[in-house]
C-alpha cells in the first residue's frame, strides 16, 4: 500500500514542478503595464480588483502552459545539461498523456478566465499561448536558431506588459516606444542568461547538444547582442519617458547602473541570471531595484520646474547657434 501511494505521489509532484509555478513571479511584468494604462486613463474600472486578481491567475496559468511543453520537448536535450539532466522529463518518468492532459487543461481553464476580463486580454492571452508552440514545438521551434531563440522568448515580455494594460484599457495600444523598451529589455535579460548558462556549461559541443542555438553562439557574441538589445531598449525607453515626464531624464543613470549591474550577476559563477526565479537571492541588487521603482515614482510626482526649458527645442538651438 505504501509503495503504491508513493507511485503515485511522484508523478504528481513532477507534473507540478513542470508547470514552474516558482517561475509565476515572472508576471510581475504585467505591473508596469497596469500602472501605464491607469496613468493614461484616469476613469479605472469599479471591477479593477476583480479584475486584476483575474487576469493575474490566468496570466500564470498560460505560463504554466507553456513550461508544461516547454520541459517535455526540451527532455532530449536537458539531458546533456549539468543540472538539468536530473529533471523528470529528462529521466523518463512522465508520458505524453499526461503532458497533453495537463497542458489542455491549463490552456482551457487560463483562457476561460482570461475570457472574463476583457476581449483584447483575451486575444493577447492567446498570442502568449501560440508563442509558447512558436518557440518549442517543431518544425517552428524558434529556441534552436542563434539570435532569433532569444528575440521569440522575449516577446512575452510586451505581451504582459499588454495584459497588464488590457486590464485597465480598452481598445487602444499602449505606445509603441515602451512596447519596444519592453521587448528589448526582455532580450537583454535573455541574452545574459544565455551567455551565463554557456559559461556555466564550459564546453561549447556539450552546449549545443544541450541548446541547439548555442552552436551559433560564443561568449563574444553573446555579450555584444546582449549590449546591442541594452542601447536599444535604453533609446525606446528615453523616448517613452520624456515623451511622458521630463522629470524621468532624471531616472536614465539610474537604468543605466540596472543593466550594468545586472551583466555583472551574469559573469558571476554560478550566476543567478541562469535562473532568474532565483534572483531575489541577490539581495544587494533587488534593494536596488526597489530603490530605482521608488525614485521613478517620485519623478512622476513631483515636478522639477528647472528641468523644463529642456523642453524649448527651439530655445536650445538658438542658444547652440550664439
Amino acid at each position: 500500500m505504501h509503495a503504491f501511494i508513493t507511485a503515485v505521489r511522484i508523478p504528481l509532484a513532477d507534473m507540478v514542478a513542470i508547470a514552474r509555478p516558482d517561475h509565476w513571479f515572472k508576471n510581475v511584468f504585467m505591473i508596469p503595464g497596469l500602472v501605464i494604462g491607469v496613468l493614461f486613463v484616469p476613469a479605472v474600472r469599479p471591477d479593477i480588483a476583480s479584475a486584476v486578481l483575474i487576469g493575474l491567475i490566468s496570466t500564470c496559468l498560460i505560463a504554466s502552459a507553456n513550461y508544461t511543453i516547454n520541459e517535455w520537448l526540451d527532455a532530449e536535450s536537458d539531458r546533456h545539461h549539468p543540472l538539468k539532466h536530473m529533471r523528470s522529463a529528462a529521466q523518463g518518468r512522465l508520458v505524453a498523456s499526461q503532458i497533453f492532459a495537463q497542458y489542455l487543461t491549463l490552456s482551457v481553464v487560463g483562457l476561460g478566465l482570461a475570457s472574463l476580463v476583457s476581449k483584447d486580454f483575451f486575444l493577447i492571452s492567446n498570442v502568449l499561448l501560440m508563442m509558447g508552440v512558436l518557440y518549442n514545438v517543431r518544425p517552428f521551434r524558434t529556441k534552436d536558431r542563434s539570435y532569433l531563440d532569444v528575440i521569440s522568448e522575449s516577446v512575452n515580455n510586451p505581451l504582459r506588459l499588454l495584459l497588464g494594460w488590457f486590464i485597465v484599457v480598452d481598445g487602444s495600444f499602449p505606445p509603441s516606444s515602451v512596447l519596444m523598451a519592453y521587448w528589448m529589455g526582455g532580450a537583454f535579460l535573455m541574452a545574459i542568461k544565455r551567455y551565463a548558462e554557456f559559461r556555466f556549461i564550459g564546453d561549447p559541443q556539450r552546449a549545443s547538444l544541450y541548446r541547439r542555438s548555442f552552436a551559433g553562439y560564443d561568449e563574444k557574441t553573446l555579450l555584444l547582442s546582449g549590449f546591442f538589445y541594452a542601447i536599444t531598449a535604453s533609446f525606446f525607453l528615453a523616448i517613452f519617458l520624456i515623451k511622458h515626464r521630463i522629470e524621468f531624464v532624471l531616472s536614465f543613470p539610474l537604468f543605466a547602473i540596472l543593466f550594468v549591474w545586472y551583466l555583472s550577476i551574469g559573469m558571476k559563477n554560478g550566476s543567478a541570471a541562469q535562473r532568474p526565479e532565483k534572483l531575489f537571492r541577490e539581495t544587494p541588487f533587488m534593494a536596488y531595484v526597489g530603490f530605482l521603482v521608488a525614485a521613478v515614482a517620485v519623478m512622476q510626482l513631483v515636478d522639477m520646474p528647472f528641468l523644463y526649458p529642456l523642453l524649448d527645442v527651439q530655445q536650445l538651438g538658438q542658444d547652440a547657434g550664439n
